[in-house]
């Protein structure tokens, strides 16, 4: 399916497709938290949004746009009017520039980096009709702490995205159900629930090796072909010019 972004201002912001790494799943012994396939995926499902410019920030709690001070430690404010405060009351406003085209009824959710997170100012997310609007938007962080300085690298990602089909939320029919009235799926669960716990008794290892059948696609127990369209990683294609 076409995903097009128009920049206004070519080169304003760069766009890359969103990695599966994070620095503080590196620093997990042995870099275990990679073996979250979960985790994992949801990391690099979608697209981030770099800073062009290194800045710090602060916001002394008022509820005016001159509430929150910025400054540029490398002396380069980076794109005109790439920061200000749109809204007041201590939310920071990234202007990319940019006006995204999806297919039609798709819609693109915005956000933080998943699984990623930046003390004293947390981001807004949005959920925007891609398909149509002809404008751009802005990614806003509102601060959770006043008088607190917070920082972003150039080259940090400020924004994720992705695509999301418009309606399919609405059109799910939610219910509730005792797992017992469900044999089968009980048994996996029980299953799944023994390894698990066996696996903390008796070592990381063993725990790596009993708990894989997820990585695999498979039941607990082993069971059944593994699922054709199961991900273990994502890798979404990168933005081409033209």
């Amino acid at each position: 399916m076409d995903f097009t972004c128009y920049e206004v201002e070519p080169g304003r912001v760069p766009l890359r497709a969103a990695s599966h790494r994070r620095q503080w799943m590196d620093e997990t012994p042995e870099r275990f938290a990679y073996r979250c396939v979960p985790l994992s995926v949801a990391n690099s499902h979608g697209w981030e949004m770099l800073c062009p410019v290194t800045f710090a920030a602060t916001w002394n709690g008022g509820a005016t746009a001159k509430d929150i001070s910025i400054t540029y430690p490398e002396d380069d404010k980076g794109p005109s009017q790439f920061l200000d405060s749109h809204f007041g009351s201590g939310v920071l406003t990234f202007n990319p520039m940019m006006i995204f085209r999806t297919p039609k009824g798709w819609d693109l959710w915005l956000g933080a980096p998943p699984n990623e997170g930046k003390d004293g100012i947390v981001a807004l997310n949005a959920v925007v009709e891609t398909d149509w609007m002809p404008f751009t938007f802005t990614i806003n962080w509102r601060f959770t702490r006043k008088k607190q300085w917070i920082r972003f690298q150039k080259g940090e990602p400020f924004a994720f995205f992705f695509p999301v089909q418009r309606g399919a939320v609405e059109a799910f029919e939610p219910k509730l159900k005792a797992l017992a009235s469900e044999p089968a799926l009980q048994a996996h669960y029980v299953s799944g629930r023994l390894q698990r716990n066996l696996g903390t008794l008796i070592g990381k290892e063993s725990s790596e090796r009993f708990q894989g059948w997820y990585a695999k696609g498979t039941n607990p127990d082993g069971t059944g072909e593994p699922l054709a369209d199961h991900k273990q990683k994502i890798r979404p294609k990168e933005f081409e010019p033209g």
